[in-house]
């Protein structure tokens, strides 16, 4: 039985949600395939999504950013955070290279931790990167306190990154250029069926009122201008943290019987962030987005590049939405036309699981001939 080691980065959902449609596809290539989720990422994002058979290894793989709130990175912290973790690197990768030796995956699948790429080449396990970015290219546009070597860092999670065997660099995306073996492929979208009509009826909307999903990603936003925003009409906004008791403009994602897939696939317009997953999905979808910039995270660049070409899209300026100033651009949203332009295609899940089933192929022959005598000696002779 085919075994993946898959280490997730667990800053925020995006990276998870660029996994497992990978790993549905090459479920479908691969008889009896099963993965190891080795990430701590939450088992309830897993279920119901993930079809292949999966167990979770609750192990922290990498850093990230340090946020307050989904917005706004603690530069510092960040910086701090990726020291304290470097400095005691040599016994984080032993861990993780005697955990691997231990569970005999066939093959390690990283999004994005350089960490686990590091520990397959050390266990001799053959190791696939997929990648919207690297985190070298995201700490490069920070600024490091005068204490910590940024260079010596940078180049460190280089050198780890370099070890991949097989890069896969989805679409859309920063220019990647730490990999030794880069493969470009399709974006990766799952969108959900939509359930328009059966949301209208759970929320009893009244005639005409629009549904506004705010979703930021997994770093949760706990507060809004909820006294502004409840002074708007024709308007239900369904949020994904906290809300007001009693409040009957606001509704909690969480007391819908929708996944929040199903949500973004169901509602007028979604409000959110530049990430890969929420992006990709709405230009599928074609759906409406309002979208307030970080504009200092190296993905942000292609993913608004994208969104603005294929999809349908207005950016609210963070002073704007602080500020609860969101109708203007809620209305300019809804009326976006759909662009001329044909989205491509989201072809990244099959074309990914296509190579990782030809890495997982090459393992098998090698397998065989060690322990095949005569295919070693006819390997030899050839």
């Amino acid at each position: 039985m085919p075994l993946i080691w898959a280490a997730i980065s667990a800053h925020g959902f995006g990276h998870a949600a660029q996994v497992v449609p990978v790993l549905n596809a090459l479920g479908r290539l691969v008889p009896d395939l099963r993965v190891i989720l080795r990430t701590t990422v939450s088992a309830s994002f897993f279920k119901d999504r993930l079809l292949i058979p999966w167990e979770l290894s609750a192990v922290r793989q990498d850093i990230g950013c340090i946020q307050d709130g989904p917005l706004t990175i603690d530069v510092e912290a960040t910086w701090l955070e990726h020291e304290r973790f470097h400095a005691t690197w040599n016994d984080r990768l032993q861990q993780e290279v005697t955990a691997i030796t231990a569970a005999r995956p066939d093959l390690v699948l990283a999004d994005i931790p350089y960490l686990a790429l590091a520990a397959g080449k050390a266990a001799a396990i053959p190791t696939v990167a997929l990648a919207s970015f690297t985190w070298d290219l995201i700490l490069s546009d920070f600024l490091a306190p005068p204490s910590i070597d940024k260079l010596a860092l940078l180049h460190s999670i280089r050198q780890s990154y370099a070890q991949a065997d097989v890069a896969l660099r989805l679409i859309p995306a920063p220019k990647i250029d730490v990999f030794e073996y880069n493969v470009d492929i399709g974006p990766i979208a799952e969108p959900a069926a939509p359930a328009r009509d059966q949301l209208a009826t759970v929320l009893a909307l009244d005639p005409g009122e629009r549904t506004v999903l705010v979703g930021f990603g997994g770093i949760p936003m706990t507060s809004l201008p909820f006294a502004d925003l409840e002074q708007l009409t024709g308007y239900r906004f369904l949020f994904d943290g906290p809300i007001l008791s009693g409040s009957t403009t606001f509704a909690s994602t969480h007391s819908l019987p929708f996944s929040f897939k199903t949500l973004k696939a169901s509602v007028d317009v979604i409000m959110t962030k530049p990430g890969y997953g929420t992006i990709v999905e709405a230009v599928e979808l074609q759906q409406p987005l309002l979208y307030v910039r970080r504009h200092n995270f190296a993905d942000e660049p292609p993913l608004v590049d994208y969104l603005h070409r294929y999809g349908r899209s207005v950016e609210l300026s963070i002073d704007d939405f602080m500020r609860g100033r969101w109708e203007p651009a809620l209305q300019q949203a809804l009326a976006s036309p759909v662009p001329s332009l044909s989205a491509l295609f989201p072809t990244g899940g099959p074309e990914a699981a296509a190579v990782i089933a030809q890495q997982l192929s090459k393992v098998r022959t090698h397998s065989n001939d060690r322990t095949n005598p005569k295919a070693v000696q006819k390997g030899h002779n050839a």
